[in-house]
């Protein structure tokens, strides 16, 4: 048996990376019924939360909320999971990018340290953990398809 989850995540920062910033990340997880049901996460003060750090928070939340559904399956079946986001940094982060950084100790090409490091090699476990449980897709989609996520992230920043 396949048991199918497609999660919509964004992130957001006001005053991106200054000094007294704020952000939150989401997480929408749509069921094949159509209905959904929503998470989000504020991000700490420090480091200064940046828009890419509330990408890759989000990414964290959605790969929690996959391996918690998991665990709570009366059964053990193959997971099936699509992540989508409007981030072409997040998406390129767990396709592409995270691989050739742990090869090169963190390092990108210019031999700079990766920024976000901390948040991505927590995705990366994440990833790992639920790649053992099933297969994990990440899509980029284009904003107006993620209403629904960018609209909790702006309202978890306005309670903050």
């Amino acid at each position: 048996m396949v048991y199918i989850m497609e999660i919509y995540t964004d992130g957001g920062c006001r005053g991106n990376g200054r000094p007294g910033a704020i952000g939150a990340a989401a997480a929408v997880v749509v069921k094949r019924n159509g209905k959904s049901t929503s998470w989000t996460r504020s991000l700490p003060r420090y480091p200064p939360p940046t828009n890419q750090r509330a990408e890759i928070t989000a990414i964290c939340l959605a790969l929690e909320l996959a391996l918690e559904k998991f665990d709570q399956l009366d059964t053990n079946p193959q997971f099936d999971v699509t992540i989508y986001s409007d981030s072409k940094y997040a998406i390129g982060c767990m396709t592409t990018w995270i691989y050739k950084w742990a090869r090169n100790g963190w390092f990108n090409a210019a031999g700079n340290q990766i920024a976000n490091r901390d948040l991505i090699q927590e995705a990366s476990d994440l990833d790992d953990r639920l790649d053992e449980v099933g297969n994990v897709k990440y899509v980029w989609i284009p904003r107006e398809k993620n209403e629904v996520a960018d609209r909790l992230c702006n309202e978890d920043m306005d309670d903050q």
